[in-house]
This record gives structure tokens, C-alpha cells and sequence, in this order.
């Protein structure tokens, strides 16, 4: 921990501050909480690397932060002996995304690093594509995903398309602790560097080999033309990347009547039409719902800024549209892809798929139903990514189904390795088709699935602790609760603990330890005697804890009943 203080002052004194940004932290002169909050500690490498609002300060991000962690990969790269291998570069519509970007170019371009940088924004996938196809060592993503438009972030990936691991996490950070944050020498001069060729620019004819690489991965795409002069499908990309490449691929795919939400197709960092960027979220899809309802549309597609997660609604029985959730579309999109493989032959024998702990259960079900493996592993892309690159090692990476997180993240090819929200945006509409061919909605679909795998619910219950004292107050609840195991939730009495930090599954029964086989993870996972879950870890991305519950029934009556006595529990573990 920093002296806030202390480092306040030196950053309000330092001559390499400009007027604006000294300006900026002369106002919070008299603000003792927002001292605190942006000068007591660095930003830590969470789930999906470095994220905060963009203010001036250690804990936030800024020039001066993006300069110094890429001093820190540089370093990385350079001990690797792997410079002329290249870093490549991406970022999304957020404010100030670019110039962080150009930054952190020139920061490797002066430590004599290659540097590959997009030409503008690019969906999060496309750069981890482009990482395995031009061989580079690693990958800077500036993005803050689907947070308000006050956030930032910094995504580090390395050489095998996925985002870096705890300990090389672990590397960067200790490493970025040994530069100054406030040094912005030796840093390369964009355009000149560009000239010299130690920086490509990366344009449109590279997004041409990114979609060809989507597009192989339809399963049966013949679908969509089978029902093309009736499918109708709204899109927006709510101010983000997917604005040009998502169209292009429904066009690809054969879709003919595609209508998109013109106010939300410009890219904006200021997300001007929505009050937070997420297609979690259902009235991020209240001007979609009136262009759907006029043209009659099956669904409304959106995808977030850095376009790797998807939202859908679809009709219902009545008509009206109604949210897909992203554990719903998982279970659908792995039953779709098991079902369709196995008609055309293409279903390897040693099929498997992933998922994260806290998606849903009846995936579980799906697979096991369906004779395939399936892999639970911790919150975050890159592990989805991990078993992908073992099965790839082994020469078997066709035997790849579906990755999902129920946080609306899919993949369902291996020419990347984090989520795709154009791809599985179009798999989302081959599905679509699919459907429609047979005369259901994907509400219907959705209802098959309950009838033939049983009813299964999830729901997720955040706590904010937002100010500076948000991360030791998380701190102390998962504390708590690792001293005090609860003896039942909403009334069913705990079969075993997970506790993730420690790396242990205790059973309640009889006191046996066995290992998670899982990282080291800030995670607690109860397991109930009638097999449903409540799984509780601080949130990687935000000031919050998340606690999720994953229920399942023989009726959906049964299922609510459960789920209201859940929730009640999970509140008072925030209370804890």
C-alpha cells in the first residue's frame, strides 16, 4: 500500500503532468475518499486483467498506468527473447481508447519490440486471432467491456491467444512495480515508428482473414438460406466494435433482411443511448424491441463495446420478446451444435466442451445425455482456452464443441481463444434458422430443452462496495465466511465446500479434503444435498461481490419455490 498522501503530492507536483490532468487532480484537493481510492494501491490483474474508471492516479487508468504495465510486458518479452515476434494491439469505441493504445505502442516500439496495432476499433477476438496467426508473443487490449463509460481497462494475452494466466499475472505485475509510473521517457514516436516498419498497421484486409476464419466455423449454414426470405433479425452493437464486422458476417452467412439500430451503429465511448453498454441488461434493447416489432423481426442481437459477448431476445408464446439469458443461450447453442455435428457427421468421438463453475448445471446434463466430456473450470476466458490448447497439443482441437461463461460468452471455434460475439452472433442466427425451419422460436426452443434435460434456474445477487475501503470490505466477507461455514442455504442443509484459495473440497459428511484441480481463486463453492450450488467470489472486474445460485427442479413451480428461499439466503451471506 501506498502513502496516499504522499503520492498525491508527487503526482500533483511532477512536471510530467499536463495542465489538464494537473487540473484535474487540484479538484479533488479537499476529497480525502477520492485521494484515497486512486493513490492507496495499483490496479490489480483481476479476471480480465486491469480495469478502472479514468481519472488520474495509481488506481486508475490513465497514460502514466498504460505506459508503465507496458513497460512491464516489454520487459517480458524482451527476457523471452522474442522482440521481433511482435506485440499486437487492439481497442474498443471507450474515450481515450486509441490514445492508450498509441501509447502503449510506443512504449514497445522504444524497448525495440515489434508492435502490430489495429488501424482502429476491433471486437476483442479478432486480436486474439491475430496474435495466433501472425505468431506474435503477446496482446494489449484496451478495453473496459460492457462497464459504464467512466472505465478503462488493459487486457494482456500471450502466445497462445488467450488472456494471461495468474502467474504470469503475477510476473507483469511485480515487474511493473519497478518502474516509476510517472517516467514516460524513451518512449518511440508513433508515426515515425509506423515509417521505420518496427510498427505494422493492421487494416482491413487482416479483418477479411478473421472472418474467414468465423465463417469456416458455421456448422451447417445451408440453414440460413433455406429460410431466408423469412428470417428477419435487428442488431445493434451498442456503440461498439461489432458495428461493421457483425453485419458482414449475417450478409455472409445468407441473411437478407438484416435492420440495424442506426442511433447505436456509431462507435461512442459516451454510450449516449443506453445507461450501461451490457446486453445483460434488457433496456439496452428498448429501441431494438420497436424496430423488431415494426419489421416483425424473430430476434434482437446486441453485443457489447469490445464485441466478445451477445445478447438475445427472442419471442414468446404471447409474441412478445423476452430476454435469452446467457446460461439459456449456452444450453441451447450446445445442444444445437451436439445435435447438428452428430446429423452431419462432423461430431468427433472424443467430443468435449467448457464451461465456467458458475454457469449453468445443465450443461452438465446436455453433455452427459449426449455420451460428450465436459470441463468445469474458474471464471475467466483464458481457462476455457487452456483446456482447448491441451486438447490442441494432442493434435485433437476438432473435438471442440462450445466454450460458454453464463456472463454471455461464447466460442465455438479454436482459431481464437476468448469469447466471439460475431461469431457466435452467427450461430445465434443459424440456430435461428434452424428453428424457424421447424415452425419454434427460440423461446420454444428453450422450452424443449426443460422437457427433454429437466428445469434449471440460475441467478446472480451482486453487493457493490464501491470507495476506497471496497476491497478490504470484500476482504472481510469472504473471511467471515471461511471461518464460519453456514450449515444449510434456504433451507437444505451443505454436502461439501469448495474453497478455491485454498485449493480444497471438503465433504460435510464425513471431513475428507480432496484438491479442486482447479488455480488458486478468491472462490467459495457449496455444494447442497440435493446437488444445487451456491458459489460466492468477489467480481474480477467490478467493485462487488457476486454470489451465484444454480438450482434445478422436476417442475418449473418446484424450480421458483427453490430459487426465492436461495436468494433470501445469498442476501444475508452479503451480510456476513
Amino acid at each position: 500500500m501506498h502513502n496516499y498522501e504522499l503520492e498525491y503530492e508527487r503526482w500533483i507536483a511532477s512536471d510530467a503532468l499536463s495542465d489538464e490532468e494537473r487540473r484535474e487532480l487540484i479538484g479533488i484537493k479537499n476529497d480525502t475518499e477520492a485521494k484515497k481510492m486512486r493513490f492507496s494501491a495499483p490496479m490489480d490483474f483481476g479476471t480480465a486483467g486491469l480495469r478502472s474508471t479514468m481519472y488520474m492516479g495509481i488506481g486508475c487508468m490513465n497514460r502514466f498506468t498504460v505506459i508503465q504495465t507496458t513497460r512491464a510486458i516489454a520487459a517480458l518479452v524482451i527476457s523471452e527473447g522474442a522482440a521481433s515476434r511482435g506485440v499486437a494491439i487492439a481497442h474498443d469505441s471507450r474515450n481515450n481508447s486509441r490514445q492508450f493504445a498509441i501509447a502503449a505502442a510506443s512504449v514497445l516500439a522504444g524497448a525495440g519490440v515489434r508492435v502490430y496495432i489495429f488501424d482502429g476499433l476491433r471486437p476483442t477476438p479478432e486480436l486474439s486471432f491475430a496474435l495466433r496467426h501472425l505468431g506474435a508473443i503477446a496482446g494489449i487490449n484496451i478495453t473496459a467491456s460492457h462497464n459504464p463509460k467512466e472505465y478503462n481497462g488493459y487486457k494482456a494475452y500471450w502466445e497462445d491467444g488467450a488472456q494471461i494466466g495468474p502467474e504470469v499475472a503475477s510476473v507483469v505485475s511485480a515487474k511493473r512495480a519497478e518502474y516509476d509510473v510517472l517516467d514516460t521517457s524513451g518512449l518511440a514516436d508513433f508515426d515515425s515508428a509506423v515509417r521505420d516498419g518496427i510498427i505494422t498497421v493492421l487494416g482491413e484486409d487482416f479483418d477479411e482473414i478473421y472472418l474467414e476464419a468465423v465463417m469456416r466455423t458455421a456448422i451447417n449454414p445451408a440453414l440460413i438460406s433455406e429460410v431466408s426470405d423469412e428470417l428477419r433479425v435487428v442488431y445493434t452493437p451498442l456503440h461498439g466494435a461489432g458495428c461493421r464486422l457483425v453485419p458482414l458476417a449475417f450478409k455472409r452467412a445468407g441473411l437478407k433482411y438484416l435492420y440495424t439500430v442506426e442511433e447505436q451503429m456509431t462507435p461512442d465511448g459516451n454510450f449516449p443511448t443506453v445507461n450501461k453498454p451490457n446486453p445483460e441488461y434488457a433496456d439496452v434493447f428498448n429501441i431494438g424491441i420497436g424496430i423488431a416489432d415494426e419489421v416483425g423481426s424473430d430476434i434482437i442481437i446486441a453485443t457489447d463495446p469490445d464485441a466478445d459477448r451477445v445478447g438475445v431476445m427472442t419471442r414468446s408464446s404471447e409474441g412478445k420478446f423476452v430476454t435469452v439469458s446467457g446460461n439459456q443461450m449456452g444450453a441451447l447453442l450446445l445442444d444445437y451444435a451436439i445435435g447438428q455435428r452428430r446429423l452431419l457427421g462432423t461430431l468427433a468421438p472424443d467430443a468435449f466442451c467448457v464451461k465456467s463453475i458458475v454457469s449453468t448445471d445443465m450443461a452438465y446434463k446436455i453433455a452427459s445425455e449426449n455420451g460428450i466430456k465436459l470441463y468445469d473450470v474458474l471464471t475467466g476466458f483464458k481457462f476455457i482456452g487452456e483446456v482447448i490448447k491441451n486438447y490442441e497439443a494432442r493434435g485433437r482441437a476438432e473435438a471442440f464443441v462450445l466454450g460458454f461463461e453464463e456472463s454471455y460468452g461464447y466460442l465455438l471455434g479454436t482459431y481464437a481463444r476468448d469469447k466471439d460475439a460475431v461469431e457466435a452472433s452467427m450461430l445465434i442466427l443459424e440456430m435461428t434458422a434452424y428453428y424457424k425451419k421447424r415452425g419454434m422460436t427460440l423461446s420454444d426452443a428453450l422450452a424443449a430443452l426443460y422437457e427433454r434435460y429437466g428445469y434449471y434456474a440460475e441467478r446472480v445477487t451482486d453487493i457493490y462496495m464501491e470507495g476506497a475501503d471496497g476491497i478490504e470490505r470484500r476482504r472481510r466477507i469472504m473471511s467471515a465466511l471461511r471461518e464460519n461455514t453456514p450449515a444449510e442455504l434456504g433451507g437444505v442443509a451443505l454436502t461439501s465446500v469448495g474453497d478455491y484459495l485454498l485449493g480444497t473440497v471438503t465433504s460435510l459428511r464425513d471431513g475428507a479434503v480432496t484438491p479442486t484441480g482447479q488455480p488458486r481463486s478468491d472462490v467459495l463453492y457449496y455444494t447442497l444435498e440435493n446437488d444445487d450450488k451456491i458459489i460466492v467470489r468477489p467480481s474480477g472486474t467490478e467493485p462487488k461481490i457476486k454470489i451465484y445460485v444454480l438450482a434445478h427442479g422436476k417442475t418449473e413451480e418446484e424450480l421458483t419455490k427453490k430459487m426465492e428461499r436461495y436468494l433470501a439466503s445469498a442476501k444475508k451471506i452479503g451480510e456476513a
